[in-house]
């Protein structure tokens, strides 16, 4: 194990159930130190896809020309790698011929003469690309498969094809996605983001978009260990009720458990180099008898090829009949099922808003920024502030009627990202 990164899992919980208590919540904070020696530098895939329909006219395709140029003299020597144009269809631009380019002063230099002759033309056919990506990547089952997507428009594929694409790639990579300016469709990027275990941005400024592009890439270059399962076992007459990511992003990985056997399952993360993550699980268990302790769960981080075990935990049930035990929630539990509560309002609010619903989104709405001005989330509040207005005095709120649409992106995007508890919340 010396030349593997080392991980380490900590579970946060109040094992304390009541006596007719069933539900046992606990949040997995898993970290990597993300060192691997040169014996066992791991290859990385990575396909870059630039959106060159005919709205990325004009300055918007020479901003993604560069950003593009730019994710290119960020890979390290050695990466495999493709860039791709999109539109109605999909092609690779660098390398000619089949496969990925292994990347060196020559072959950057290839790849950014050919950006530079990327015109914007057609239309935005998304899963189209990644199904590109896709067959490009499953080349290097062994590698750090990563493709970083940018549009700035809708897609124009029907829905049913869309969605048979990202079923099809779900867990064969991962798909970090852009958005530039204010046309393109934030549930469309989330729907790759969901599927694909990657994040979704907004780029306000799209002269900001190689900063992006160089950003993410250096992310991926990072990666030192490929696709990682979460392995969960749960009791007999008990039901996982959810896993979800909840720290950097929210994800939910429920819908994506492979089966181990009938008790346990894994659940994809995707590639690891230096970070921490934090994951919140649920289990339904079946009451049991005051002092009676049982193992609710049994977490495991593997690596699906080989089948070793780089960290393990317990999440504990023990059913008491002493109530400050029991309704004790552990505070990190708390702050996280705040987060979830605070996307979830913000989400409904924003659909309500757009459906024309204004009593609903003002409720949710208002309801959103009181919890992120509780929950220390100012930049939250502050987007809030732009969409809702409260009144200081009376306490009601009223819908901000002209509405900047980068501001609504924005505040929609940024739902996903959740801050970590500060150290005093939980001490």
């Amino acid at each position: 194990m010396g030349d593997q990164p080392t991980f380490t899992l900590h579970i946060d919980q109040n094992k304390y159930l009541p006596t007719d208590g069933r539900q046992v919540h606990a949040v997995l904070t898993i970290g990597s130190s993300g060192e691997a020696t040169a014996q066992t530098a791991t290859e990385t895939a990575e396909v870059i896809i630039v959106d060159t329909s005919g709205s990325m006219s004009g300055s918007k395709i020479r901003d993604a020309r560069t950003a593009a140029a730019t994710a290119v003299e960020t890979l390290r020597d050695g990466a495999y790698f493709a860039v791709i144009s999109g539109t109605s269809t999909a092609k690779v631009i660098y390398p000619g011929g089949v496969g990925l380019a292994r990347a060196n002063p020559a072959t950057r230099a290839e790849a950014q003469r050919a950006i530079a002759q990327l015109g914007a033309r057609g239309g935005t056919a998304i899963g189209e690309w990644l199904k590109l990506a896709g067959h490009l990547l499953s080349a290097h089952p062994n590698a750090v498969r990563h493709a970083l997507l940018m549009t700035d428009g809708q897609n124009n594929e029907r829905e049913e094809a869309f969605a048979g694409v990202l079923a099809a790639w779900s867990g064969k990579f991962v798909c970090d996605s852009l958005g530039v300016g204010a046309d393109w469709v934030p549930a469309q990027l989330r729907m790759v983001s969901e599927a694909l275990l990657g994040t979704f941005e907004f780029v306000r400024n799209q002269h900001e978009l190689a900063e992006f592009f160089r950003r993410i890439t250096q992310t991926t270059m990072g990666k030192t260990v490929p696709d990682l399962s979460l392995r969960v076992w749960v009791p007999q007459a008990a039901r996982l009720a959810f896993v979800k990511q909840v720290s950097p992003t929210l994800l939910d990985l429920t819908g994506k458990r492979t089966d181990v056997n009938p008790l346990t399952g894994d659940y994809p993360t995707g590639a690891w180099g230096r970070e921490d993550r934090e994951y919140h699980l649920c289990v339904e268990v079946p009451p049991g008898q005051v002092g009676q302790e049982i193992r609710a769960g049994w977490v495991k981080l593997v690596r699906p090829d080989t089948q070793e075990v780089l960290a393990s935990g317990n999440v504990l049930a023990q059913w008491t009949d002493d109530l400050a035990q029991s309704t004790r929630i552990n505070p990190k539990v708390a702050h996280y099922t705040g987060q979830a509560e605070l996307h979830e309002l913000i989400q409904a609010g924003l659909s309500a808003r757009a459906a024309g619903d204004v009593e609903a989104a003002t409720a949710r709405l208002a309801k959103a920024r009181k919890l992120a001005a509780d929950s220390g989330r100012e930049d939250t509040a502050r987007l809030l502030d732009k969409v809702v207005e409260i009144d200081p005095v009376q306490g009601t709120a009223r819908l901000v009627r002209n509405v900047d649409k980068a501001d609504e992106i924005e505040l929609d995007t940024g739902s996903v990202r959740t801050s970590r508890l500060r150290r005093t919340e939980g001490s």
